[in-house]
């Protein structure tokens, strides 16, 4: 390798630190595709949905809240049988304005629920008596319901 004397080899350090600096603007600016355009990775999977479900466990008639262990026998007794390949539970801590106006706070539980597209008919009405099962059981006004599309892969 021919050396370099100390001016060339400043210069062309020069260029390499300018050309290294502008090199992530450029790759910044390849894959931009425009404004609100945000970038994401390939799909993987088949296609789910995913629902989730929120159970509240006060009760709007003054009654005690909802045990962990009644919420337990709840999910053995009606979530279960309708989703046996499997259900995440989370606990959470929930938010809402009542039929009256007023903001309750309560411990609650997150279901989430992932089932093929193809199936998506068939669990629709499974998931809705769920639903009305717990609001019935236990002196519900609603359980809250959030159906997104998924990729999912196991």
């Amino acid at each position: 390798m021919p050396r370099m004397n100390p001016r060339t080899r400043a210069a062309a350090l020069a260029t390499a630190v300018a050309f290294a600096a502008a090199t992530p603007v450029v790759a910044h600016a390849a894959l931009d595709t425009g404004p609100g355009t945000a970038v994401s990775a390939p799909a993987r999977g088949a296609a789910y949905v995913e629902t989730r479900l929120f159970f509240g466990t006060g009760r709007p008639d003054g009654g005690p809240p909802v045990t962990d262990k009644q919420f337990l026998a709840f999910v053995d007794r009606s979530v279960t049988p309708r989703f046996p390949a499997g259900l995440t539970i989370r606990d959470g801590r929930g938010q809402w304005r009542d039929r009256h106006g007023v903001i309750e706070r309560e411990r609650s539980y997150e279901v989430v629920l992932l089932y093929p597209v193809s199936e998506a008919r068939a669990h629709d009405p499974q998931i809705e008596r769920i639903r009305t099962a717990y609001e019935r059981a236990y002196a519900q006004e609603s359980v809250a319901r959030a159906d997104t599309p998924a990729h999912v892969d196991f």
